[in-house]
């Protein structure tokens, strides 16, 4: 097969040896939607705001500062219990929306770079699209000029067309306008969309909110990278019943921020669904199991039957349904990797680590989930007859994927790939 000179020049084995090729022109501007935990946020405290504890109020009226950027100093100034509090939403069951607490304001900073993320786990220094902006850059991309990023507040969700969500119809607004800005700062070239993980789904969910007309103008391609599918995955029940694994904070047990990770709209999202997951136990108990057939029951024995509503009125819909993108696709994802298949609280108690039942997947989404997902995204573009390709890498981990060698060249060459 006859490659285009750029992808054929990154493939030779010669590019990373002295005198080997250097950079190759940049074609079509990208904008990268990190994962989960690499977005930041910021907070301000207004005089509505009533902490629990007066050294939460210490920032009140001192305008903006870090909520979400460093996870060492909240540790080191004691301040978990108050970024617990001023991370917490409240869900409105009127509005069908969550909003913040009384007298605290959020932003996302740093919208439209692609180093507007960071990395917070300790010695991690590559992940967050780090590593593969460099080798972009290496490659003549350049931040701010054809290389952007839309981070997005973790604690919301996506929502369906239709459905209510001040926060994200703020955001899907300023990507729009981020792409629009990013073709015509590139003599109106369209625009490729990189998402890994939760902002694979986020990128997807975005392009879907816009008209087709819309989409053939600004969207050259979508390259979506072990991103979250609405067929869903074991560890978001398992984050539910003892607390979330994608916010690490030194030496603070995930089960210290569960009631914080249960009043955000993003924890009930992408709950194993019943087409796919079927009657196979999710939970195991001595007494009882509990199957995708079961949510209400199982939200009900954990203390959650607050969540029932916004289950049941955002996030069930959601998980009965895939809506393609429809526009060139290229979906990677790792497999070969033990995945949590199963969770195992014998005596009943999920305030302890649960027992792991294997499967396949990449470390976090079932192999089961993203074949499910695959498999109906190309059926539905190829009834439009809209490019679609799924590239399995055997032995690629969730967040390894963009980072170890192997893996991040061949997702690198599909990036290139996308520009012809």
């Amino acid at each position: 097969m006859l490659l285009p000179s750029p992808l054929r020049d990154y493939l030779s084995p010669t590019r990373h040896e002295p005198g080997g090729h250097g950079q190759l022109e940049a074609r079509h501007p990208i904008i990268i939607f990190p994962g989960f935990s690499c977005s930041n946020l910021e907070g301000r405290l207004t005089d509505d705001y009533t902490p629990s504890l007066p050294r939460c109020g210490a920032l009140k009226g001192k305008g903006w500062f870090p909520l979400s950027t460093n996870p060492w100093d909240l540790v080191d100034h004691d301040y978990i219990p108050c970024f617990e509090e001023q991370m917490s939403l409240v869900y409105d069951p009127v509005l069908n929306d969550y909003r913040n607490r009384p007298g605290v304001e959020t932003r996302v900073p740093n919208f439209g770079s692609a180093y507007g993320f960071s990395i917070k786990i300790d010695g991690a220094t590559e992940y967050c699209f780090i590593k593969l902006n460099k080798e972009l850059e290496a490659l003549g991309y350049r931040d701010g000029d054809t290389l952007f990023g839309a981070p997005y507040d973790i604690r919301h969700a996506p929502p369906l067309p239709g459905q209510p969500s001040e926060v994200y119809s703020d955001y899907f607004a300023r990507v729009k306008d981020l792409v629009q800005h990013a073709s015509e700062k590139n003599g109106n070239k369209s625009v490729i969309l990189v998402g890994h993980s939760f902002g694979g789904m986020v990128a997807q969910e975005f392009v879907n909110s816009t008209t087709q007309q819309w989409r053939n103008s600004f969207i050259k391609h979508m390259v979506l990278i072990s991103p979250t599918p609405p067929t869903g995955l074991t560890e978001v029940v398992t984050n539910l019943a003892s607390g979330p694994t994608v916010i690490i904070l030194p030496n603070i047990p995930a089960i210290a921020l569960r009631s914080m990770w249960r009043t955000f709209a993003s924890s009930i999202l992408s709950m194993p669904s019943p087409l796919v997951f079927g009657d196979k136990p999710l939970i195991i108990t001595k007494h009882r199991n509990y199957t995708a057939y079961d949510y209400s029951e199982f939200l009900t024995v954990l203390g959650f039957s607050n969540g029932l509503m916004p289950f049941m009125k955002r996030v069930l819909p959601k998980m009965m349904r895939v809506d393609a993108p429809m526009v060139p696709t290229t979906y990677l994802n790792g497999i070969g990797v033990q995945t949590p298949e199963q969770e195992v609280y014998m005596d009943g108690n999920f305030d302890v680590t649960p027992e792991h039942v294997y499967g396949d997947g990449d470390g976090s989404i079932n192999l089961v989930s993203v074949l499910a997902f695959a498999n109906e995204l190309r059926r539905q573009h190829l009834e439009r007859n809209i490019y679609f390709n799924f590239i399995k890498i055997e032995h690629a981990t969730h967040s390894g994927i963009i980072v170890w060698d192997n893996s991040l060249k061949i997702v690198i060459a599909e990036i290139l790939r996308a520009n012809w």
